[in-house]
């Protein structure tokens, strides 16, 4: 892995810009989707009346669903700020990984990365999209049939944190200067066969760094 030049990837101005970016839209969007769940409640009541509601309310149930996602995304933005803050950026050229669920991680898996092991660099270790928000860019150049092109725009992404815990993975901008689409991968496989972070080489300063990000996986 190459290395951006700061301690820690907050201290990367255009990761703080980006970063911020990035709430701004979930913000919006979450603003945006209550407008349309009220917007569409009053044309619905004052403008054509119950014997419409069979058109409008696939609409209405789609706007809500989308604002209540986002009262659970926007805190995850901030909870990868305290990933951002713990842990230094990391260019990881030609990653591996898949969309194929792996039988060592438990849970739910929408796609995989590996990354190497920070006490064994010659292990990898996979983290895992544990949720489907937001992945779906992701997913299209993740997968095996996707033109090489766009497969190029995954060829090399940054990630901040430690692969035995957890990570923030990005892409890269057009010009490579900045991250973007932050998105969380978790660590879901040390329960299997009572594994432990310690059996990974984790030294307490590794565990110690690891709550500062937020985060309590097995063995900790």
């Amino acid at each position: 892995m190459d290395s951006v030049d700061h301690r820690t990837a907050w201290e990367h101005p255009p990761t703080r810009r980006a970063w911020g970016k990035q709430l701004a839209i979930n913000v919006a969007a979450f603003f945006a989707w209550t407008v349309s769940v009220f917007a569409l409640l009053a044309v619905l009541a004052v403008f054509l009346g119950p014997g419409y509601a069979i058109i409008i309310v696939p609409f209405l149930v789609y706007s809500f669903h989308r604002a209540f996602l986002q009262l659970f995304i926007i805190p995850w933005v901030f909870q990868m700020r305290r990933v951002l803050r713990a842990y230094p950026w990391q260019l990881v050229r030609e990653a591996s990984y898949g969309l194929a669920k792996r039988t060592d991680v438990i849970g739910r898996q929408f796609g995989w990365f590996e990354f190497p092991n920070p006490a064994r660099p010659d292990e990898k270790l996979p983290l895992v999209f544990s949720r489907h928000w937001g992945v779906g860019w992701w997913h299209r150049r993740m997968a095996p049939r996707a033109a090489s092109e766009i497969k190029a725009q995954i060829g090399v992404v940054w990630f901040a944190g430690d692969p035995r815990f957890i990570g923030v993975i990005a892409a890269p901008s057009a010009n490579g200067t900045m991250p973007r689409r932050f998105r969380f991968l978790h660590q879901q496989t040390p329960a299997v066969g009572g594994l432990s972070v310690t059996d990974w080489g984790a030294t307490d300063d590794d565990i110690e760094r690891g709550r500062r990000a937020g985060v309590r996986p097995a063995g900790m």
